[in-house]
């Protein structure tokens, strides 16, 4: 998926919870989502992105927004 053209919007409580703990900032969100090694649709406008960092599994669960060009993220997870 092709994030280019797309603004970057964490939600309150990805920014408080996991932004915080995986210390990443707005470039490091938006690098991270465009090298995930895969990306589902689970929904009509909602993804889950798959990432690896650090030897551990991340994931992100978004909205994509095609009007606004928009990609917000609603809470992430963590995983072995």
């Amino acid at each position: 998926m092709d994030i280019s053209e797309y603004k970057v919007r964490p939600s309150k409580h990805f920014i408080l919870t996991w932004m915080r703990k995986w210390e990443y900032d707005a470039h490091t969100l938006r690098q991270a989502l465009e090298n995930a090694y895969k990306i589902d649709k689970v929904g009509r406008y909602k993804y889950e992105a798959y990432t690896r960092a650090k030897g551990k599994s991340r994931k992100f669960i978004f909205l994509r927004d095609e009007e606004g060009k928009e990609i917000f993220i609603i809470t992430g997870a963590e995983g072995k």
